[in-house]
């Protein structure tokens, strides 16, 4: 009954100490290096992306989702043609025609990018 209780705040305490740790190490670096006289520019990226997020995010969605709906498809059929189980056939092409959808749009997104 109790452990119930503890996981939630375990895990925004695990959160927040991951985002304090980034924080408090990316500020001792930039001190460390204004300390030597280093350019405060070397902080900032020159390079600014052409590619709005929102068509990358956008894109990724939508090929996970096309993946998705084949790897239900997939399975369907393997359940009817091989009398696979269920409990086998559908999570394993699901996730399997997921991962590669997701793959394909990696390197979708990444030709968008060369592209802009």
């Amino acid at each position: 009954m109790g452990s119930e209780v503890i996981i939630m705040p375990a895990f925004l305490g695990v959160i927040f100490g991951i985002y304090y740790l980034y924080i408090s190490t990316r500020n001792k670096e930039r001190l460390a290096l204004i300390e030597k006289g280093a350019d405060a520019s070397i902080f900032f990226d020159s390079k600014k992306s052409l590619t709005p997020i929102w068509k990358v995010l956008v894109l990724n969605v939508a090929v996970l989702m096309m993946g998705i709906g084949l790897g239900i498809f997939i399975g369907n059929m393997m359940h009817a043609v091989f009398h696979l189980p269920e409990e086998v056939a559908y999570p394993g092409t699901i996730f399997l025609v997921g991962g590669l959808s997701l793959f394909t749009g990696f390197f979708v997104t990444k030709k968008l990018v060369r592209q802009e």
